[in-house]
């Protein structure tokens, strides 16, 4: 069993999309805009659908976390870009890592393996 895809309810379809694409650097795999929906996706295939809701309801401590090469250059290279972290890298309760949140408020998590293996 592999774990394929999974649908986020946003308030804006274009808006999360592009989000997600600018800034996490996921690539469009296609979208629907009778349905208000974009589907984007990682390196490795994993698709998130991103589905227009009225009133989206953000499950409590929903999380969507993203492996990188190194958690503190890709850190540092989206701050630059002007992406906003409610924290930079560091331990916490989840191991180690980076903290962000998309436009509707998701938690987004990115940590990379030697990190989490130091626990800095």
């Amino acid at each position: 069993m592999v774990f394929g895809h999974l649908t986020l309810p946003v308030s804006d379809w274009v808006r999360s999309r592009d989000w997600y694409v600018e800034s996490l650097g996921l690539k469009i795999e296609f979208e629907i805009p009778e349905h208000r929906t974009a589907a984007v996706q990682d390196q490795d295939g994993f698709t998130i659908f991103l589905q227009q809701a009225d009133n989206p309801i953000q499950p409590t401590g929903l999380a969507l976390t993203f492996r990188v090469d190194d958690v503190e250059a890709t850190h540092r290279d989206l701050v630059m870009e002007g992406v906003a972290f409610t924290h930079a890298p560091q331990k916490v309760f989840w191991g180690s890592g980076a903290e962000l949140r998309d436009p509707d408020g998701y938690i987004v998590r990115l940590w990379d393996e030697l990190s989490m293996k130091e626990g800095v």
